[in-house]
């Protein structure tokens, strides 16, 4: 297909996305942050997140000065946090080492925390015009069905020939609205389910059209069991506010602010007096399911009425929050569900 570039630009131009929040200019922050969101997220959740963010965050000096708490807080309900991590980082990095301009070179935007080799390749592509192949979920997708690439497309053989195919693909001009016309084409015509085939510019080469296995290609992921884990959360009340707990920076809901934790075997009573509080009653409240992507979680919380507590500060790692602040910290969402369902007199 030798005029494969060329025909999806003009398709871009005429029928691709131009009104996407982050497609005002050629600001290369606002693609980076959009690019970090988009990761894993679909357009429509993301923009809400985005125009917050970028109002409370403009460039990269307000994103770097910024607690990050605060950063986890604006992110808190989209998920896979180590991305604002990573954001947060970026920025300071960006910061000290190319004067708060975010950089232009590929090597340099790659360098950056969060940023692989696809992201980094997008905002290259879409904020400088730099000639970089992008291979995200959208376009190894698209590959697939057009080319009819057999095998999961994480799998490093089929990876790699997914991008020399993107390589290959390259236009020498024109680069950005080529890379936002794959965007597109995956996004809005080969989605995973019910493709717009009668839609699509390439329908009449498309090995999947042509073949009927649009629902085959790409090929999933080996079927795996979830594993299944389960903990007990404190929700400690006392002097109508809730105990937070500050969690460890890396691993999962890193950096964020939620409940104490203790094993299912364990007894809430007892847990919260390891934590200096004295509890005067303990009932439990009804379970809640929150699923990850490699395990899900069962989560069994527990509300504790304390008559005595310790003086906790936020450099501890704890603090005592009202109901509705606590529901608006930087919460994760199973958390924020679950303050959310307490009866008035629950957190008073």
């Amino acid at each position: 297909m030798h005029d494969f570039a060329q025909r999806l630009i003009a398709w871009q131009r005429r029928h691709g996305r131009h009104d996407l929040p982050w497609q005002t200019g050629t600001d290369a922050y606002a693609v980076w942050v959009s690019e970090i969101m988009l990761q894993q997220t679909r357009v429509d959740t993301v923009i809400p997140y985005y125009r917050r963010f970028l109002a409370r965050f403009p460039d990269v000096a307000a994103l770097a000065g910024a607690r990050l708490d605060d950063v986890l807080a604006l992110w808190s309900g989209l998920g896979y946090y180590a991305r604002a991590r990573n954001l947060h980082a970026a920025a300071r990095r960006i910061l000290d080492r190319h004067g708060g301009v975010f950089p232009r070179r590929f090597e340099d935007i790659r360098d950056l925390p969060g940023v692989g080799r696809s992201t980094a390749a997008a905002i290259a592509s879409l904020a400088h015009g730099e000639r970089h192949a992008i291979l995200d979920g959208n376009v190894r997708r698209v590959f697939c069905r057009l080319f009819g690439v057999r095998g999961w497309p994480g799998e490093r053989a089929v990876e790699a020939r997914l991008w020399r195919l993107a390589e290959s693909l390259l236009p020498e001009c024109d680069i950005g609205a080529y890379t936002q016309g794959l965007m597109d084409l995956g996004a809005t015509v080969c989605t995973r389910h019910c493709p717009r085939c009668d839609t699509c510019p390439f329908a009449t080469e498309c090995v999947a059209a042509r073949q009927g296995r649009q629902s085959e290609l790409p090929n999933p992921r080996p079927r795996k069991v979830l594993p299944e884990r389960a903990t007990v959360m404190l929700v400690l009340r006392h002097g109508g506010e809730i105990m937070l707990e500050r969690r460890p920076p890396a691993g999962i809901w890193g950096g964020l602010w939620s409940l104490p934790e203790c094993a299912v075997d364990d007894d809430p009573a007892s847990a919260a007096e390891r934590l200096g509080c004295q509890p005067s009653a303990a009932q439990p409240l009804p379970t809640l399911i929150h699923t990850f992507t490699h395990f899900r979680l069962e989560i069994r919380p527990w509300l504790v009425a304390v008559d005595r507590c310790p003086v906790v500060a936020e450099s501890a790692g704890r603090l005592w929050l009202a109901p509705d602040a606590a529901r608006q910290a930087a919460v994760p969402t199973p958390v924020r569900r679950l303050l959310a369902k307490l009866a008035p007199g629950d957190g008073a």
